[in-house]
């Protein structure tokens, strides 16, 4: 592609406006993912509890938002003063769980649906975490950290949230913490965050805004995409393994086991001996 035509397309994604269809598909999908969380007992549990199944879809919809406020000290529920986005997401929840024969849930999980839908939120989660990052600087613009948390919990605040959104439908998972096993949304809006901290802060991408922007918007799209089609799920695992047994104490320890197994077996031949 011509290096202009290229540039103007990264200039038209990023001034795309998410209302309505980018909030329609992100609205869609968190609906989508907490009845596959309520697993076989969801379509009852929707008839019986209503108002709880309404709540943790609101909050998983609104989390980043939410959550981010919370941080920034911010009114936590100002996210919900969005009347447009607000309806739009009780009638994605409304046709996920209540339609009739179940026709919303399985339109909704038809594939090239899933497919079109994921694509859009990967370009919503995109410019939530470029907001988060806009939003922090512009309160501490030195707080390089803060951007970066702000950022990352912007593009993936349902998995900070997943403790509070089950215990409001009376399921208690105490081990349900993204910061213990980080999902690859939380590492992939982490990463952009610092690229977009980067970019805005430093000298060292040279690449123009709308370039970089883009380039973040492939990258959530491809993986996602890869997800659902290939069954990529995390990318960053190997790295992850390397980076940890190279400076994580990986190695050491298993030179301590390979050295610690060896012992015991020295230790009984010198005890039979004396016996």
């Amino acid at each position: 592609m011509d290096p202009e035509a290229f540039l103007d397309l990264a200039n038209q994604v990023i001034k795309l406006k998410m209302y309505p269809y980018f909030d329609v598909a992100h609205s869609l999908l968190c609906a989508l993912a907490v009845r596959e969380d309520l697993g076989s007992g969801a379509q009852a549990f929707s008839r019986k509890h209503p108002l709880a199944c309404w709540l943790s879809t609101m909050l998983v919809i609104f989390a980043g938002g939410m959550v981010a406020n919370g941080l920034l000290g911010e009114p936590i529920l100002a996210p919900l003063k969005n009347t447009p986005q607000l309806l739009i997401g009780t009638v994605t929840w409304y046709i996920v769980f209540y339609t009739p024969f179940d026709v919303g849930y399985k339109v909704a999980k038809f594939l090239p649906v899933k497919i079109a839908a994921s694509a859009m939120k990967e370009i919503y989660r995109a410019k939530k975490v470029y907001d988060g990052v806009s939003h922090a600087g512009k309160l501490y613009p030195n707080a390089y950290i803060i951007m970066i948390i702000i950022g990352t919990i912007k593009g993936n605040g349902a998995g900070f949230t997943k403790l509070v959104e089950r215990l409001v439908r009376g399921a208690w998972t105490p081990t349900a913490m993204e910061t213990m096993q980080p999902s690859f949304y939380t590492k992939a809006s982490l990463v952009a965050s610092v690229i977009f901290v980067l970019d805005k802060k430093t000298d060292l991408i040279s690449a123009p805004h709308a370039l970089v922007y883009f380039g973040i918007v492939i990258f959530f799209v491809y993986f996602k995409l890869s997800s659902i089609l290939l069954g990529i799920h995390d990318p960053f695992v190997p790295f992850e393994n390397l980076f940890c047994a190279l400076f994580l104490g990986g190695i050491w320890d298993s030179l301590a086991k390979l050295l610690g197994k060896g012992q015991p077996k020295e230790e009984t031949k010198d005890t039979k001996k004396t016996n």
